[in-house]
């Protein structure tokens, strides 16, 4: 039985700017959540949002002088009020239908998607305040193409400018993940997207111990989700669970690990990954 896609039927499609979150299970519950979270601090970084007055009066005003007594009329255009009302509340932020179970797509207009999940990890890093139940990761979607070698070679070429072109350059990891999608090689797109980095600026060097950018690469079905972002590894991977974690435990956590357990806790972690694609991949068939 087909499942009727969330979002109205809007489908995460390349062109879309956003951002990606996952949770366990309950997608109804995270889109609730990151509703609540973006509107909190997208108001606090870009005031509330704006409305033009003739969004205001979309309510059908113009037919209320002829039926002014007509009581279903009325009953009519209050409904009205309240559909535009609530059209125009997420106009900001918009869930649309991501192609992936336990993945969250949403949609951003008219903000930049990197600065202000960034913002909501520092801030959530800084204050130890768990602001979630069900959203684990949450990841800036600040472009979209096809997922198509040659079609994300050719999107990377501009799309990296801003970060990586000289005069600008910095050191960089690429993170991959595919949902739904066998068709594209990891180590391939890897591959392909250092050299890319690489010929903006020689001095682009990777680093994945702690590097000052991460190039996050997440593709669902045929859509390629790219944000370049900073404090990966200080904000534990975009992870709003773990970055509210104390210091304390952290440190104990740390302590107990020591460089060759790390190795093997990333090896095991890479293992999972691909094990959960694999699954991903069984489930299709």
């Amino acid at each position: 039985r087909a499942k009727r896609p969330r979002g109205g039927g809007r489908q995460l499609e390349a062109g879309m700017r956003g951002i990606l979150i996952t949770c366990n299970m309950n997608e109804r519950k995270c889109v609730g959540e990151a509703y609540s979270l973006l509107g909190e601090y997208g108001d606090l970084l870009y005031g509330p949002e704006q409305f033009s007055d003739h969004e205001e009066r979309l309510s059908g005003s113009d037919r209320e002088e002829e039926d002014k007594d007509d009581v279903e009329a009325a009953l009519k255009k209050e409904v009205g009020q309240i559909r535009a009302s609530t059209e125009q509340k997420l106009r900001r932020f918009q869930s649309v239908e991501s192609g992936a179970n336990n993945v969250v797509f949403i949609r951003t207009q008219g903000i930049e998607p990197e600065n202000l999940v960034h913002h909501i990890l520092k801030d959530m890093h800084t204050t130890k305040k768990k602001k979630t139940r069900v959203i684990l990761r949450m990841l800036p979607i600040s472009g979209t193409c096809k997922a198509f070698m040659e079609d994300m070679k050719k999107y990377t070429e501009t799309f990296f400018e801003p970060w990586f072109k000289a005069p600008n350059k910095g050191t960089f990891q690429i993170v991959y993940k595919a949902r739904n999608n066998s068709h594209m090689s990891r180590e391939e797109v890897i591959k392909e997207l250092a050299g890319i980095v690489g010929s903006l600026n020689p001095e682009n060097k990777v680093d994945l111990n702690n590097p000052q950018y991460t190039v996050v690469v997440e593709i669902i079905k045929t859509v390629c989700c790219l944000s370049v972002v900073r404090d990966y590894v200080l904000f534990r991977k975009y992870n709003l669970q773990e970055v509210v974690k104390s210091n304390k435990e952290d440190a104990q956590q740390k302590s107990s690990l020591t460089e060759e357990q790390n190795s093997e806790v990333v090896k095991a972690e890479t293992k999972e990954e691909e094990k959960s694609s694999k699954e991903v991949k069984e489930e299709n068939k």
